[in-house]
């Protein structure tokens, strides 16, 4: 009995995560198709995509490529299509973007959601030159798609939307629409999960952001394992001087709605927003550890409550 009410007592001083205990670390092998992952990112960043510039064919060849995804991966429509259409005007252009939406209804709490997010637009071509965006973020849709597929074979807990925005490069108009017209209610949202530039890194260094606003978050963070040839590092959070990525990507918006939130990245690289973006240089070791890591933490926050 005195057992019983020390570890009562200890759990009871956790700040409001409970692990699930018989998920905490998902097997390191199964967890998703590797060699596929790789396929994907190969495909949406060659030139037959043509840089999936919003609203350029390239971008609809992506919007199908995506749904079509969805689909074999038994990712269903949130309503009766995949499609979130929407339009904006940027300068004296309108653009006309589409979000490409599912989900994967939860076994414990179904109303309650965490939002995995990918932006699949780039820059499309300038000058004659297609700048392909293989990490830029070919890479982060890739992963969506792995995501997918491990939770296809590991039913998740709260209902999970899978989102791929489009227009991030459009100073995040996609998330932003998403946000103020959503789905499910925002309240019923318990955190977005968002994967931006994660294919590589000489330092062999994933970034994690947004943590610090979150006590449960902030918890799940700090108590991981260490991960094999990879590096997970805390930062560019706002919390000290220098760059800050909390409004850089797709997650700046539900961080803005007070939408908890963690953002994975690299730092920026030679090949940042230049045509030199290709599939040849990512580094598919440290994307498939890079993804594991992320499979791992999500499976972490959907096994918490908070």
């Amino acid at each position: 009995m005195y057992y019983k009410l020390i570890i009562a007592i200890l759990v009871a001083c956790l700040p409001s995560v409970v692990i699930c205990f018989a998920q905490n670390k998902p097997k390191d092998t199964l967890l998703f198709n590797e060699n596929l992952m790789l396929q994907h990112v190969k495909t949406l960043s060659s030139d037959a995509f043509e840089g999936r510039r919003t609203g350029t064919e390239g971008a609809i060849k992506t919007k199908k490529y995506i749904i079509n995804q969805f689909h074999a991966l038994n990712v269903l429509p949130i309503g009766e299509t995949y499609e979130q259409p929407f339009s904006f005007v940027k300068g004296k252009e309108t653009f006309h973007g589409v979000n490409v939406l599912g989900q994967i209804k939860g076994s414990t709490f179904p109303e309650k959601y965490i939002v995995i997010s990918a932006h699949y637009d780039h820059e499309g071509i300038k000058q004659g030159r297609i700048y392909n965006g293989a990490d830029d973020n070919a890479s982060g849709v890739g992963a969506l798609f792995s995501v997918a597929e491990y939770l296809k074979n590991n039913p998740p807990k709260h209902s999970i939307i899978l989102v791929a925005f489009d227009a991030e490069e459009l100073e995040l108009q996609g998330s932003k629409y998403f946000v103020n017209h959503p789905v499910v209610p925002l309240n019923k949202i318990k955190a977005n999960i968002n994967m931006d530039m994660i294919s590589r890194s000489d330092n062999k260094e994933l970034f994690v952001v947004g943590s610090r606003y979150n006590k449960s978050l902030d918890y799940i963070i700090k108590n991981l394992e260490s991960f094999n040839n990879i590096k997970l590092s805390v930062g560019y959070d706002g919390a000290k001087r220098g760059e800050n990525w909390v409004y850089s990507s797709d997650h700046a918006w539900f961080h803005r709605k007070g939408i908890p939130f963690l953002y994975f990245g690299v730092v920026d690289h030679e090949d940042y927003h230049e045509p030199t973006d290709d599939y040849e240089n990512i580094q598919p070791a440290f994307y498939i550890e890079a993804v594991k890591v992320i499979v791992s933490i999500l499976n972490k926050v959907d096994c918490s409550t908070f």
